[in-house]
């Protein structure tokens, strides 16, 4: 849970450079590759990570400036990049302008039950973050090359003169 609207801040900037760092390395012709019935499509995952902002932050008193028409995956990656910029960056002003470190201990009712906005926030981050992993699986199974995030990819380490981990 956040306890002050900087180390949200801070957080959001880092883990929204790199949600949309993996979402630039899908194709179009990816976004709709089927691996498994009860596995989303790669365009599914990012557009529900996309959609999840103003989903879960609009439940608040913040209004994150997007609207998703419909529940449609986009054709092209390059719509959803632009949602996602758009829902990360609104998410970021609103939560800086409206909200305090006193306030993120206020409560708001999310889906029947009383959360903290500190917990919301951290919620928000960790659903990226799980969403975000399960779509570099299935960039791995379509056979596109996946972006380090928290360290090198497999593909990077021979950039760094070091052989990959097995």
């Amino acid at each position: 849970m956040y306890r002050t609207v900087e180390d949200f801040k801070n957080d959001w900037t880092y883990e929204s450079a790199a949600t949309l760092k993996i979402i630039q390395g899908l194709t179009d012709e990816s976004l709709n590759q089927k691996f498994n019935d009860k596995v989303r499509t790669p365009g599914r995952l990012a557009w529900h990570i996309a959609g999840a902002i103003p989903e879960m932050m609009n439940r608040t008193e913040l209004k994150i400036d997007v609207t998703i028409e419909n529940k449609e995956v986009p054709k092209t990656v390059s719509e959803i990049e632009s949602i996602y910029k758009k829902s990360a960056g609104s998410l970021i002003e609103e939560v800086t302008q409206k909200w305090t470190d006193a306030s993120l201990i206020e409560k708001v009712n999310m889906y029947g039950e009383d959360w903290e906005k500190g917990k919301i926030l951290s919620v928000l981050v960790t659903h990226q973050i799980h969403h975000r992993a399960q779509l570099i699986v299935l960039m791995r199974l379509a056979g596109l090359k996946v972006q380090g995030i928290y360290g090198p990819a497999n593909e990077e380490w021979a950039a760094l003169g070091m052989e990959p981990e097995e």
